[in-house]
């Protein structure tokens, strides 16, 4: 019973939600210039728990969007989908969700209470785009924007945000790591869509992938996980230097990346959401000790 909701939370995705976390609490121990003085604890758990929490949601709302809309069709190949498959009611994957969601709340609350009260618009703002990926009568995945909000959410928000709640301000730095951070989390939803381009055509989800085509989303794949380490020098500078670790990562990025550039389709595909997802993590954690030993 418990495998399907794990199955459902889809795991390989949730790297996506960890790294953000990691590195922006590394950025803040950066410019604080120490350890002690650079992180509260606490906070940074909560930060991971409201990241993870919002991820976890999310994959549960898409779940039940697709399965209630049908456009999660039978042929249909990639990580299971408890409604389209039968194996949980749309009211309790619904349910799933807005309890993940209401997690997320929680942790948030604290990290307002005590950060700014201002987060909450931005905890609010993560809930509607994880909610409206695919909900809603006008839901923006399918019109093409969904790379552009994981970019914006996983990437900038998440990664600045977990610098913010530790100094209480933002900084450059934050924003230069948020960048790298966030094109990984893009690359994972391109090579999901990238994979499902033939069932979303033919149910009318017109994802980016849909829109650009096969050639042209294993390009952007391509661009993706190459311009991480082309900016790993630039994040480097002259008083950075350790954040060249982030290069340790480079060598896992060669197999999927070919599989995508050698035509590879459907189920052949699927192992590339996980090996995507695990190069994001080893970057953001080499990345994040590269920072944190500056």
């Amino acid at each position: 019973m418990a495998n399907k909701w794990i199955a459902g939370a889809r795991p390989r995705t949730l790297p996506a939600a960890v790294v953000p976390v990691v590195v922006g609490t590394a950025a803040a121990v950066h410019d604080a210039g120490e350890w002690n003085h650079g992180v509260i604890v606490w906070r940074a758990i909560a930060a991971l728990v409201v990241s993870l929490a919002i991820q976890i949601a999310t994959n549960y709302a898409n779940d039940y969007s697709d399965g209630v809309k049908g456009t999660d069709s039978a042929g249909r190949v990639g990580p299971i989908r408890l409604v389209a498959s039968g194996l949980a009611s749309p009211r309790a994957v619904k349910r799933a969700a807005f309890l993940s969601f209401g997690v997320a709340g929680v942790a948030g609350l604290a990290l307002a209470a005590t950060a700014g009260w201002w987060l909450l618009a931005i905890g609010a703002a993560s809930f509607l785009a994880g909610w409206f990926y695919t909900g809603g009568s006008r839901p923006y995945g399918y019109a093409g924007f969904g790379e552009l909000f994981v970019f914006v959410f996983f990437g900038l928000v998440a990664t600045a945000g977990s610098t913010y709640v530790q100094l209480e301000k933002f900084t450059g730095l934050s924003f230069a790591v948020a960048v790298p951070v966030g094109l990984f989390a893009t690359a994972l939803l391109v090579v999901n869509n990238l994979r499902d381009i033939p069932t979303d055509a033919v149910t009318g989800k017109l994802t980016l992938a849909v829109r650009i085509g096969d050639k042209r989303t294993r390009i952007l794949y391509l661009v993706l996980m190459t311009l991480p380490f082309v900016l790993v020098p630039f994040i480097a500078g002259l008083s950075r230097v350790g954040a060249a670790l982030a290069f340790v990562a480079l060598p896992s990025a060669r197999k999927p990346v070919q599989i995508v550039l050698e035509g590879a389709k459907g189920p052949a595909l699927i192992p590339v959401l996980g090996r995507t997802g695990r190069i994001q993590l080893i970057y953001g954690v080499f990345l994040a000790i590269g920072l944190a030993i500056s």
